[in-house]
């Protein structure tokens, strides 16, 4: 990650601090500011405008405009405009920017690490009094419905919402006389390291796994628990016990006296490119990577190896606080709509991300894909596994970030597992620290 973007991202988690952002005057609960500037099709005149913020482009970035074109096309009152921003840290730090100007998108797609700190400052609409029979808690599955939930309110509703999976070359294994199967523990995926390095790809043995430069944090928290660690228990960080170290030291062992795995800026691209024999990385790239794939991918449970577990991530929906109330009913029209059981359904054929609407799972065409292509079926069969995270990093400003940094020097500097975890366990604590008085107001 260049430093340009380092401090992008530290300027959001920044902003997004509660006591920073109402020092800087940061915004009124009760104001309504303008929304973003853009441009309305003839067609769709005189409607309600709503302001739609995405991080999905590529493969997934045109499934949402199919979506939302939909909808515009579905009824005659609501025109929802779809203005992609980036990433998903590139979103939350333009929403925090937008709401210092007192302006406002009406709807945001936000991250597992990015809604909370939202949450916290009081800038999202609670959407309980939103909700009717086709739209609210019975319709969505509980698991990731209920992550939104704080006291009783949402927050946020489910949309792009995933988990890590393993992806495997299939060809590969086969060559290398391995079953044709995700590794069932990490210790298993080790012990094929040898036959998977007989298997020549570009002029030189296959490398086993590539690990992630950038938010390989996230697939991370899984491989904790894994271990039988964990981040932290409440905001009490525990990065630096048994667990945690065991975790990071499987994986120091595998670049550094293995020589089997590396740090990657894209490992889905080297998988895709033959470059390694698996990855762990998010269903929602499941079309993308097995569209661009030359060999037969496979896909799987995450390994376990004291324990399973696995985590939750993606992208929710959050209304802003700071908009008008027809702005606000408008949209909730489009939420309702996404809610449906075909439009849940069809999202998945085309991107790999969990049907997030329980009744999305009878869909037909999504059943005869997962007939067809059973890799689609493995990420919804392994949501048993998934657990929401650890509230150090969904609540501590910039805590991702620091997990990560330390497994870039794990990777890079075969740095020891338990030094590195023990400074950054140190930084999460102040982290922790600074967010303890609103977590234990608004959360517990």
């Amino acid at each position: 990650m260049t430093m340009p973007m380092i401090m992008r991202r530290r300027m959001f988690l920044g902003l997004a601090a509660g006591t920073t952002l109402a020092g800087c005057g940061y915004r009124s609960v009760d104001a309504i500011y303008s929304q973003p500037a853009g441009t309305v099709p003839k067609q769709y005149a005189n409607r309600v405008r709503v302001v739609f913020w995405t991080s999905y482009g590529g493969v997934n970035g045109k499934a949402v405009d199919k979506l939302v074109a939909k909808f515009n096309d579905s009824q005659q009152d609501v025109y929802v405009e779809v203005q992609f921003q980036g990433s998903y840290d590139d979103v939350a730090q333009k929403v925090a920017a937008a709401l210092v100007a007192k302006q406002a998108p009406d709807l945001a797609i936000l991250s597992d690490v990015t809604w909370e700190r939202f949450f916290l400052n009081e800038a999202l609409e609670p959407l309980n009094n939103y909700f009717n029979d086709g739209f609210g808690p019975g319709v969505y599955q509980q698991k990731l419905f209920g992550e939104y939930v704080v006291k009783g309110q949402s927050w946020a509703v489910p949309f792009a919402r995933s988990t890590p999976i393993m992806y495997y070359n299939r060809d590969a294994f086969a060559k290398a006389g391995l079953p044709d199967r995700a590794p069932r523990t990490w210790s298993e995926l080790r012990s094929w390291v040898p036959d998977l390095a007989k298997v020549q790809s570009g002029g030189r043995s296959l490398r086993t796994i590539a690990f992630a430069k950038v938010d390989g944090d996230w697939q991370f928290q899984g491989n904790v628990w894994q271990f039988g660690g964990a981040y932290s228990k409440g905001l009490d960080v525990t990065i630096d016990e048994a667990g945690a170290v065991a975790a990071g030291e499987w994986q120091r062992s595998m670049v550094h006296d293995l020589g089997a795995a590396y740090m990657a800026s894209s490992p889905s691209t080297d998988f895709a490119n033959g470059l390694v024999g698996v990855i762990q990385e998010s269903t929602g790239g499941m079309k993308t990577i097995t569209g661009k794939a030359k060999f037969k991918v496979g896909a799987g449970f995450i390994p376990s190896e004291v324990a399973s577990g696995l985590a939750t991530g993606g992208g929710g929906i959050g209304m802003l606080r700071n908009i008008s109330d027809e702005r606000k009913q408008a949209a909730a029209t489009f939420l309702s709509f996404l809610a449906r059981p075909e439009n849940s359904a069809w999202w998945t054929t085309q991107t790999g991300y969990l049907p997030v609407v329980d009744a999305a799972r009878e869909d037909p065409e999504l059943k005869k894909l997962i007939a067809e292509q059973p890799n689609y079926g493995v990420a919804i069969a392994q949501l048993a596994n998934a657990r929401q995270q650890d509230a150090i990093r969904l609540y501590g400003r910039n805590a991702n970030v620091q997990i990560y940094t330390g497994l870039q020097q794990i990777y890079a500097d075969n740095a020891a597992p338990k030094k590195v975890f023990g400074s950054v366990a140190k930084r999460l604590e102040a982290i922790g620290d600074e967010v303890q008085r609103l977590y234990e107001e608004k959360v517990l």
